[in-house]
């Protein structure tokens, strides 16, 4: 067997899902040769096609969190964004339901938690004011975040591309790293294999492959022992007619979950979901993503609660996606390993990049284009 080819570049970005992409954009922009390398066959094919496609307020996570900060800042950076390129999007707000009395008090303290993350435009209804806005609902008292909205997930990812591909970037599908070494003089070197397997030396590398960040540090000689991380899987459910209402609707969270709530894509199509199913395996090649149809009475039972018409039979099963949480913590943040973290040179390491994702990836583009902007 002969020895792989050695190619020296700049950076390497491994992960081609809308936070890889995303940061394989900032740095092209930023003047760096960038390569970006996607295992699968299409860019997004794991965690970035397999959501709810919500842009989401930054109403819910720990005052100080990155994803709290990412969120916020990501949410204006991203309706800009696909404004300015014409990505498909709508925002079409969201009502948190508290749907039985014992729920209303909890609606002031999610209120304040937003504000403590810089999200002031909660507003607290009564009964009779939410259902003006969707007279389906049974509803004590709801809040209403109307910066939330939804996007077209892989348009977005389409548009982030072309806009690295513009400034130089290169992107490889069917290039699966398989190991490599951190060298002595700070660069990575990796294994590549797909059509022409080569070896790449590179002076930065990120690791943005979502539910294979902890297995490709693992494999790569010299680099810092990732966390572990738990994978968890979501399922939806979608609705086999028109869906009565124009905004999405939460139910008041419980039990450290959001709860089966309703969320619309652009064409009005309603989905529910997603629920918690923690997978007992860590090794994402192992992942089922079929939809049982046994989930759907206890779907319909947690929809009812703020939607009475709903019925077994409107419910068929949709997809599911699987979210990678920092195994662990309580309330698991996005770790972001940057040089000052592992002091090995102008690497970055992500970890546990799960919901708010989608709506954090132009900050946190932003964020790992910083870490590096002085580590040339």
């Amino acid at each position: 067997m002969k020895p792989l080819d050695i190619y020296d570049v700049d950076t390497v970005v491994a992960g081609g899902g809308v936070i890889g992409i995303a940061i394989a954009r900032a740095l092209a922009m930023a003047g760096r040769e960038v390569w970006l390398l996607e295992k699968n066959a299409h860019i997004g094919e794991e965690t970035s096609a397999r959501n709810s496609e919500v842009i989401h307020a930054g109403i819910y996570y720990d005052h100080g969190s990155l994803k709290a900060r990412h969120c916020v800042r990501g949410k204006t950076l991203l309706y800009d964004y696909c404004a300015d390129r014409g990505v498909a999007h709508r925002r079409c707000g969201k009502l948190i339901v508290a749907s039985r009395e014992g729920e209303v008090s909890r609606l002031s303290g999610i209120a304040d938690r937003a504000r403590q993350n810089g999200v002031d435009d909660l507003e607290l209804l009564d009964a009779k004011t939410a259902l003006q806005m969707e007279p389906d609902l049974r509803v004590q008292a709801a809040l209403w975040s109307p910066s939330t909205g939804i996007v077209d997930s892989h348009a977005l990812m389409l548009s982030l591309l072309g806009d690295a591909e513009a400034h130089g970037a290169t992107t490889a599908l069917r290039a699966q790293i398989t190991g490599g070494k951190l060298e002595t003089d700070g660069r990575v070197t990796l294994d590549v294999h797909g059509e022409d397997p080569v070896r790449l030396r590179a002076r930065s590398f990120i690791n943005a492959t979502g539910l294979w960040t902890s297995k490709l540090m693992q494999s790569i000689d010299g680099l810092p022992s990732p966390p572990d991380l738990a994978l968890v899987k979501g399922n939806y459910f979608l609705l086999s007619r028109k869906a009565p209402f124009s905004r999405l609707i939460y139910p008041v969270p419980a039990d450290g979950g959001l709860g089966v709530h309703l969320t619309l894509d652009l064409g009005g199509q309603a989905k529910f979901g997603p629920d918690t199913e923690w997978l007992d395996t860590s090794n994402p090649a192992d992942i089922d993503y079929g939809v049982s149809g046994d989930a759907r009475a206890a779907f319909a039972d947690a929809i009812r609660q703020y939607w009475p018409a709903i019925t077994d039979a409107d419910l068929v099963p949709g997809y599911a996606g699987v979210r990678p949480k920092v195994a662990g913590a309580d309330y698991p943040d996005f770790q972001i390993d940057g040089p000052d973290d592992h002091g090995l040179g102008p690497h970055v390491f992500l970890h546990g990049i799960e919901s708010p994702g989608l709506t954090s990836c132009l900050s946190i583009a932003d964020h790992v284009a910083g870490l590096l902007a002085h580590q040339r």
